[in-house]
């Protein structure tokens, strides 16, 4: 007993360094980074004011404390949902890769892509709202979606690439789509053009998720519910789309029929 109280403190250190160890490969080289940071800075801070015995300061970091945990929860619910996801005790092999993976894989791939080239992009993903009305105006293509197709949409030798690409779960619905501008731009930055107005005034009038590649920056942003966010890394562009779009795991034949017996019963 006294041997395990001895080595007790060795294993809450070999914890807490494989908890931090995990939170920062995961966070690290993303825009979340930035909070990881902030967070330890706040923590010496609150440290700070307890141990020079500052009364006010560290009253104050407490009150602060309270609500940025609400907070952070609340801005970053995508990274959180993409974390927590990752601790399953199963092996990465025996995971089941879905359909909607490779689909998120390949556009997150095709994005960036175009960002590294500069090459300027729009592309919205219908959600409840339809987007009928602004594909029947432009260039119909219905076709099943691939990075080549879309990299070839808005490559600046093309005659579809002026315009937005309307994505339907898999489908490139239609090309060359004009979309409303924002009739408010003051979030917008002066560098930002015409395709962050349009992404961000569909953004108003429906509830699609609108993707911009900029021509000149090569910065990817998304714009939803009429915010506009730049600078969006791979990672939480990802864990975006894959918390709005994502869709929840069918239930197989035999949970069915299990769950059917037992309201039966």
């Amino acid at each position: 007993m006294n041997f395990f109280h001895s080595i007790t403190p060795f294993v809450e250190v070999t914890i807490i360094a494989v908890m931090l160890n995990y939170l920062l490969s995961f966070f690290w080289n993303t825009k979340s980074m930035d909070l990881v940071l902030g967070f330890f800075a706040f923590l010496f801070i609150l440290a700070a004011s307890s141990w020079l015995n500052l009364p006010v300061l560290h009253k104050i970091m407490v009150l602060i404390g309270n609500v940025l945990v609400i907070a952070v929860i609340i801005i970053f619910q995508p990274e959180l949902r993409v974390a927590l996801s990752k601790l399953s005790l199963k092996s990465r092999r025996y995971r089941e890769v879905t359909e909607f993976d490779k689909f998120l894989d390949q556009l997150a791939n095709s994005v960036y892509r175009m960002s590294e080239k500069r090459i300027g992009a729009l592309i919205a993903l219908e959600n409840e709202d339809s987007l009928e009305e602004y594909a029947q105006k432009a260039v119909l293509l219905n076709a099943e979606f691939s990075p080549e197709l879309l990299e070839t949409i808005f490559a600046t030798n093309t005659p579809l690439h002026d315009g937005a690409v309307i994505l339907r779960d898999k489908t490139i619905l239609a090309a060359a789509v004009i979309l409303p501008l924002a009739e408010d731009s003051t979030q917008l930055a002066k560098s930002m053009g015409t395709r962050h107005r349009a992404g961000l005034g569909l953004s108003h009038m429906t509830d699609s998720l609108v993707i911009v590649v900029s021509e000149e920056t090569g910065k990817v942003s998304i714009a939803r519910e009429g915010i506009m966010t730049r600078g969006v890394k791979i990672d939480r562009f990802k864990g975006i789309i894959r918390s709005l779009f994502n869709p929840p795991p069918r239930m197989n034949l035999q949970t069915k029929f299990n769950l059917m017996e037992w309201l039966k019963t």
